[in-house]
C-alpha cells in the first residue's frame, strides 16, 4: 500500500481553544495550487467529517500552520495560517488565527529552529498572511517548551504553562488601517434594515454588532444562534456588505464562497449571569463584556484569540460599539475580561488617543498549548500528480 503514498512528516498541536496540524513548508510542493491539493488530502478536505485525513471535522480543528525559518531579519520563524474548509475544496489564508499562533513559538523551540533559553525565550513569529511580527514569550524547560503549569484557560481542560503573547504589531495587519472604514461606528443596511456596527483591524478583521439588535440577549448559546436560519442569513448579509465596502468581495453575496474565515462577526452584549453550554457558570461580577463569535459561517465555541485582539482593541477606541457598552471604568482600564461561549478570556489592551487618533500601545494575551502527535501522514501519490 505505501508504494502509492507519498509520506510527509507532520505534528498535530493544541494552541488554546484549538488544534491544528503543523508542517514544515518543505514538506510541500512549491506550487500554491498543487500544495493546496495535498494540505485538502492531508486534512481530508471536503467532507464534513474529514474521515479519510487528520482533520477534526469541526472548525476549530480544522486549522493548519505551515512553519519555515524566518525570511525576515527581525523575526526567528515564518508562520503561514490556514482554514481548512470541510465543505469546499479550499484553504482560507485571508487571517490569522491566535489560538494556533500560541503554538507556533512552543513547535519552533522544539522542531530546533529557535535556540531555547530558561525560563522563557522569546519568540518572534512572522505571520505571513499579514506580514506582521507576533512576539511570544514560551516558557522553557530541560530544551523543550514546558508544558506543566498553572494557567487555566477556559475552554481547555486543566491547565498548562502559560504563553504570553504581544500583538501590538497586528493592528491594522489585514487593511492597513485600525478603523477600516474610518469611522468607529458605520450603518449596514440589511433585510430591510438599518444596523449599526463597528469594524476593527486588529489580529483580524472583525465586525460588531450589539446582539440587542437581534432582539438576543447576547448569552445564547452557539447552537442556539445557529438554529435560527433567518439570524445566520441576516448576520451573513451584513457581514457580506461589509466585505464589499472594504473591496474583499464585489458582491456581498460572494463573501461566503470567497472570504468565509474572516472578517469574524461578534455580537456584543453588556454583563450579565449566565450559564455556559459547557456547565461553566459566569457571573456579572467577572466579566465586562459578553460575546459571541461567529466565523467560517458557524458561531465559535469560546473566543478566537484574533478576535479578543480586536474586541480589546475595540474597547479602547471612543464610539465603537464595544466601548459604548462598558462601564467608565471599565474604559480607563488596562485588563478586559471578555464573556464567550466556553467561559472568560482576559485581554490586556492599552491605547493613547491624540487629535482624535487612537493608538494601539499593548495588547497582551494568554494562553497554554502542547504538542499532541509527532509522526508522518500518507498522502495519495495521485495527488501529486504521480
Amino acid at each position: 500500500m505505501h508504494s502509492e503514498m507519498e509520506m510527509l512528516r507532520c505534528a498535530i498541536v493544541r494552541g488554546g481553544t484549538s488544534k491544528g496540524i503543523f508542517i514544515m513548508a518543505n514538506e510541500l510542493p512549491d506550487d500554491p495550487v498543487q500544495r493546496d491539493k495535498v494540505l485538502l488530502a492531508i486534512f481530508g478536505s471536503p467532507d464534513i467529517r474529514q474521515i479519510d485525513g487528520l482533520g477534526g471535522a469541526d472548525i476549530l480543528t480544522s486549522k493548519l500552520a505551515i512553519i519555515a525559518p524566518s525570511s525576515r531579519t527581525d523575526a526567528d520563524v515564518d508562520y503561514t495560517f490556514g482554514q481548512i474548509s470541510t465543505t469546499e475544496a479550499f484553504v482560507d489564508y485571508g487571517g490569522n488565527c491566535g489560538n494556533i499562533s500560541s503554538a507556533v513559538g512552543c513547535f519552533a523551540i522544539d522542531m530546533g529552529l529557535v535556540k531555547p533559553v530558561e525560563p522563557l525565550t522569546r519568540v518572534r513569529i512572522h505571520m505571513t498572511n499579514t506580514n506582521r511580527i507576533l512576539t511570544a514569550e514560551i516558557p522553557v524547560k530541560n530544551g523543550k517548551a514546558a508544558v506543566e503549569g498553572d494557567c487555566a484557560i477556559d475552554g481547555v481542560p486543566g491547565t498548562g504553562a502559560k504563553i504570553t503573547l504581544d500583538w501590538s504589531d497586528a493592528v491594522g495587519g489585514i487593511t492597513g488601517s485600525l478603523l477600516p472604514t474610518g469611522s468607529a461606528k458605520d450603518t449596514v443596511s440589511a433585510g430591510g434594515k438599518d444596523y449599526t456596527v463597528s469594524v476593527v483591524d486588529a489580529g483580524n478583521i472583525v465586525i460588531f454588532i450589539n446582539a440587542g439588535e437581534f432582539g438576543l440577549t447576547g448569552t445564547e448559546t452557539p447552537a442556539a444562534i445557529e438554529a435560527d436560519n433567518a439570524l445566520m442569513q441576516l448576520i451573513e448579509e451584513i457581514r457580506g456588505k461589509v466585505c464589499q465596502q472594504l473591496g474583499l468581495v464585489k458582491n456581498w453575496q460572494d463573501a461566503a464562497s470567497q472570504t468565509p474565515y474572516q472578517p469574524f462577526f461578534a455580537m456584543v452584549s453588556p454583563p450579565s449571569d449566565h450559564s455556559c453550554f459547557n456547565g461553566v457558570k459566569v457571573r456579572q461580577a467577572d466579566v465586562d463584556i459578553v460575546s459571541r463569535l461567529l466565523f467560517m459561517l458557524h458561531m465559535h465555541k469560546a473566543y478566537p484569540i484574533t478576535g479578543t485582539v480586536a474586541t480589546g482593541a475595540a474597547a479602547r477606541i471612543p464610539g465603537t460599539v464595544v466601548n459604548e457598552l462598558l462601564a467608565e471604568t471599565v474604559r480607563q482600564n488596562v485588563l478586559l475580561r471578555i464573556g464567550h461561549p466556553s467561559g472568560v478570556i482576559p485581554v490586556e489592551a492599552a491605547a493613547s488617543v491624540q487629535n482624535d487618533q487612537v493608538t494601539i500601545e499593548r495588547i497582551g494575551v494568554y494562553r497554554t498549548a502542547r504538542m499532541i502527535m509527532e509522526g508522518h501522514v500518507y498522502v495519495r501519490k495521485s495527488v501529486f500528480g504521480k
